[in-house]
């Protein structure tokens, strides 16, 4: 039976790259259902990611594409299917429902494995869903000590993204450092405007004509990873913060998943501190 994949290249770029990786794909009898590819030219980086079909060996293939793009590029072959996810939150119920409806519809590409939470405010609505909800009171705790809680109910499953569904808390280098490359963030502005709390608050003193939401990749500086989504709405001079912040609502769960699919369909790809999106 054949076997569809996703070829996914990073490296330098090279002259005739293209035709030498189609070649590869030749030789190993594969059929290209797509292909998309750019290359950096400031630093002449080269990015590909192509959905091939046909009967092969997942490590020999591997192996021969990195013989042709040299041992540092990073070359990966993945089959298609189910990431595992596991969501956090706070109290607010935007973001958090939105995914979990797009989850029981189909849309996305993933296992919700469980939802760990600050607070128990939507503990009734993640039940519904039938997964697990882990409350996990940050009263009385410092930030490493409640993030060591939040560690050892991690370290229960097996999880490839971490998405903070309005997880209104600010997370540690250390808790970062442990899940490098795996937690993705919704923040409520356009950035690099209005980084830290309150942003809508920020947008109306400012008098801004147009508000969005920022789905990026986190890292240890703050609201600064590599973007991955972004979207705007237009506002005007009626509205105050708080219908900034309500109208700024719909735009934060849109983005995320979005965000969220690109990342589960593997058409994201990190690079110094961008990303390139296929």
């Amino acid at each position: 039976m054949a076997t569809r994949a996703r070829v996914l290249i990073d490296c330098k770029d090279q002259k005739g790259l293209v035709y030498k990786i189609s070649k590869i794909f030749y030789e190993f009898d594969l059929n290209i259902d797509s292909n998309q590819e750019f290359v950096e030219k400031e630093d002449s980086h080269f990015f590909m990611r192509t959905v091939v079909t046909g009967e092969f060996d997942d490590r020999a293939l591997e192996k021969s594409l990195k013989n042709i793009v040299g041992e540092n590029a990073k070359v990966k072959v993945v089959t298609p299917a189910k990431k595992n996810i596991v969501l956090m939150a706070t109290k607010e119920s935007h973001a958090l429902g939105d995914i979990l409806i797009r989850y029981l519809d189909g849309e996305l590409d993933a296992n919700i494995v469980a939802v760990i939470a600050n607070r128990d405010n939507l503990q009734p609505l993640v039940e519904r869903f039938n997964i697990p909800f882990i409350h996990i009171s940050a009263d009385s705790l410092s930030r490493e000590e409640h993030e060591e809680l939040v560690l050892k109910e991690l370290a229960k499953y097996e999880y490839e993204y971490i998405v903070l569904a309005k997880y209104m808390r600010i997370l540690t280098p250390n808790f970062v450092a442990k899940n490098e490359g795996k937690i993705i963030n919704i923040h409520h502005s356009f950035l690099p405007a209005f980084i830290g709390a309150n942003p809508y608050k920020q947008a109306f003193e400012r008098g801004v004509k147009i508000i969005g939401a920022t789905a990026h990749f986190v890292t240890n500086d703050l609201d600064e990873g590599p973007i991955i989504a972004q979207d705007v709405i237009s506002v005007n001079h009626r509205f105050n913060w708080k219908d900034m912040q309500r109208a700024g609502r719909d735009v934060e769960k849109i983005v995320l998943s979005r965000a969220l699919k690109l990342v589960l369909e593997d058409r994201v790809f990190v690079y110094t501190n961008k990303t390139v999106v296929f």
